[in-house]
């Protein structure tokens, strides 16, 4: 907790501290408002007492109640505007560390657990930021300061007093034993269930398909059953502090009257000592010693039971800090993590001057694992590609093609090896600098909620926006202009989140477009073309190869007509290259390239090929 608190500024550190004084100031005018009341009653008690005499102590003690309402206004504001400024940056900064993680980190922590944190978590410690800026800090002091006003007054009341602190303390020990350890496991159930939902509603047509909805519904309804028995638990013990403590705060007024009246009785009115006027002198004041005795004690017991009832309101108050200490405790360990873990890809501030020809691509003895302990899924792959040329990619499912090509971006780094883009190596590129020479479609395409002008443009905010031709273009070189034009609102059409409202075939030609609007030395397609049909696969290879000649182009594939006419094919079969060169060469040599093909199509459709 003490560390997330560092990252508060100075601005938000001044407004605690002025809401400390605000309570402050609160708490000297609720303790003021008792001795006033002392006033009024030995006032009321006093024969020929007005009312205008009671006016003055009144109005001090109505104006010292306003006033602290007043306090306590100006410090929930202070609080709220804290507790969202803190909240919002930390929210901003949660979400930029997250977006520089690589693949490594994402799946360390898992997408819902990312969400929880920046949802959920940062809810419980806005949570514990406002309740503590205006109850929490206000508890201790009112306790310490109105015990100070009552200690040593009587030891029968001072008694009464700590009996009623020893009971809040061992409410307070028991929520501590119990209910602490169990609040803290929330968060990761909450991480659970959020998960389950995700899982279901995202593949909520293939439940269906499955007729699954009764196993989904028994996973959720699991997660669901564990979060409630654990919530249920712990705040069947947290519901114990309103009737103890009203118990509590009943008991100790009562028994302050009840020692107040002892303590009255124990005062004996003195008896007529004689009758001689002497006696009767003496005797009228002793009487009225003994009246005016009573009165003290009458007043003194109001003010008391007032004080009295301040220091079991403060303990009251400090009881608060257990329904959200515990949550926002793990809340901020769980942020601490995602803030703590830094990226495990750094980028330069600054690029290397090029000093290779442009498109060019080099790997040189490259490997690459996931983990220190893991094996390498990547050995030793040497290849070069030059500006303008077409390299393919095959191999069996799990042969390392996607990764060997997410190397380049740098979504991971190599283990072993180098990898240069124009003759520089990835490491020594700006973030900006190496994706903006790369363009990159994934085997899932993804589609950002908005139109399709708003996906055609996306990352080019910081230049100029596309206009209209050039974005036809690249959704003409695409193959993806014809069902553009169809739509009714052509290129301001909605598209939903993941670009559900689009089949899958449309989604990758949105995709390929997306990457050539933005005009990359490299295009870098990770089985991108597997949702299109054969005919637009072949027209849309031979539109690239005619219009995009400059571009240097790695293609990711499955099927082998899709790289029949790349200038150089690589050949991996976990994760080595073993074999490379044009597809003649390999069909007449390579045994792995042999099968794929032949396992594809026949002989005669291969020989073909380029």
């Amino acid at each position: 907790m003490f560390k997330i608190f560092k990252r508060l500024n100075a601005k938000e550190w001044g407004m605690i501290i002025l809401s400390t004084v605000f309570i402050c100031f609160a708490v000297w005018m609720d303790l003021k408002s008792p001795e006033y009341m002392s006033d009024i009653t030995t006032l009321l008690q006093k024969k020929g007492t007005e009312a205008s005499d009671i006016i003055d102590p009144g109005s001090k003690m109505l104006l010292f109640s306003l006033g602290s309402f007043l306090m306590a206004v100006c410090v929930g504001f202070l609080a709220s505007r804290t507790a969202a400024s803190f909240t919002t940056r930390l929210r901003s900064d949660i979400f930029n560390q997250v977006m520089d993680y690589s693949d490594a980190e994402i799946k360390k922590f898992s997408i819902p657990s990312l969400l929880t944190r920046t949802t959920n978590d940062l809810t419980q410690l806005q949570m514990m930021i406002t309740m503590g800026m205006q109850v929490i800090t206000r508890g201790p002091i009112m306790a310490i300061w109105a015990l100070t006003k009552i200690w040593g007054k009587s030891d029968r009341w001072t008694g009464a007093v700590a009996v009623a602190v020893l009971v809040v303390l061992i409410l307070l020990t028991i929520l501590l034993v119990f209910a602490f350890p169990k609040q803290s496991k929330v968060q990761t159930l909450t991480d659970d269930l959020n998960a389950t939902t995700r899982e279901s509603l995202t593949g909520i047509r293939v439940v269906r398909a499955y007729n699954a909805e009764e196993y989904q519904t028994n996973k959720f309804n699991k997660e669901n059953e564990n979060l409630t028995r654990l919530n249920l638990f712990v705040y069947r013990l947290m519901a114990l502090m309103n009737p103890v403590m009203t118990a509590v705060s009943s008991g100790l007024t009562l028994a302050i009257y009840w020692i107040g009246a002892y303590l009255i009785d124990d005062i004996k009115m003195p008896k007529l000592s004689g009758t001689t006027p002497e006696a009767i002198k003496a005797s009228a004041l002793a009487l009225k010693a003994a009246a005016s005795s009573r009165v003290d004690v009458f007043s003194d017991m109001v003010v008391f039971s007032s004080y009295a009832m301040q220091v079991v309101i403060g303990f009251m108050m400090m009881a608060a800090i257990f329904l959200v200490l515990p949550r926002a405790l793990v809340s901020a360990k769980r942020i601490n993590e995602v803030l703590a873990l830094d990226p495990s890809i750094a980028f330069k501030e600054k690029s290397k001057e090029a000093d290779g020809q442009k498109g060019e691509i080099e790997f040189h003895d490259v490997s690459f694992r996931y983990t220190k302990n893991s094996r390498d899924v990547i050995e030793h792959v040497s290849f070069k590609a030059t500006a303008g040329q077409t390299v393919a990619l095959i191999g069996s499912t799990g042969s390392g093609k996607s990764t060997l090509v997410n190397l380049i971006p740098r979504f991971y780094d190599a283990t072993e090896g180098w990898i240069k883009v124009d003759g520089v190596n990835v490491n020594d590129y700006s973030h900006d600098d190496l994706n903006n020479k790369v363009g990159y479609i994934p085997q899932k395409a993804v589609l950002f909620s908005g139109t399709i002008r708003s996906n055609m443009e996306f990352g080019l905010s910081n230049q100029a926006p596309l206009d209209d031709t050039k974005i036809w273009e690249a959704l003409e070189l695409a193959q993806a202009k014809d069902f553009v034009e169809g739509k009714e609102k052509g290129l301001d059409e909605e598209v939903a989140q993941g670009g559900t409202n689009f089949s899958g075939g449309q989604k990758q030609r949105l995709a390929i477009a997306r990457a050539l609007a933005r005009k990359p030395e490299i295009l870098i397609f990770d089985d991108s073309f597997s949702a299109l049909d054969y005919k637009t696969d072949r027209i849309l290879r031979t539109e690239l190869k005619e219009k995009t000649a400059e571009m240097t182009k790695l293609i990711v594939a499955q099927r082998i007509s899709t790289i029949m006419d790349a200038d150089l094919i690589l050949v991996l079969d976990e994760g080595k290259v073993v074999g490379q060169g044009t597809h003649k060469e390999l069909l007449a040599s390579n045994a792995v390239y042999q099968e794929i093909a032949y396992s594809q199509l026949s002989k005669e459709e291969l020989e073909n090929g380029k």
